[in-house]
């Protein structure tokens, strides 16, 4: 069984920053595409940053120049660094491990990120 589990979330000032990290359990990391995604109160999950088994990135409007995807296979871990948050990142923000050739979906239980103004 394949766990997905998030950490680095909390409370931020506006113009801060952090780092959420997303470890998986199990082989099929490095075969993954990994990506985050959010949701906010009332709002559907959007994705807001990914990245493929061979290192492309990609990252949405809304948060290009900010935030920065990245991986480790070695650790089975990516990390989505944020900086410069807005009160508009607020969500709470999910990892996602996908597959389509190997039929791998899976997603992390979510880490809450707060920015006050």
């Amino acid at each position: 069984q394949v766990q997905l589990v998030e950490s680095g979330g909390g409370l931020v000032q506006a113009g801060g920053s952090l780092r959420l990290s997303c470890t998986a359990s199990g082989s099929i990391f490095s075969r993954n595409t990994m990506g985050w995604y959010r949701q906010a109160p009332g709002k559907q999950r959007e994705l807001v940053a990914s990245i493929t088994s061979g290192g492309s990135t990609t990252h949405a409007d809304s948060v290009k120049g900010r935030f920065t995807i990245s991986r480790d296979n070695a650790k089975n871990t990516v990390y989505l660094q944020m900086n410069s948050l807005k009160p508009e990142d607020t969500a709470v923000y999910y990892c996602r491990a996908q597959s389509s050739f190997f039929g791998d979906d899976y997603w992390g239980q979510g880490t809450q990120v707060t920015v006050s103004s």
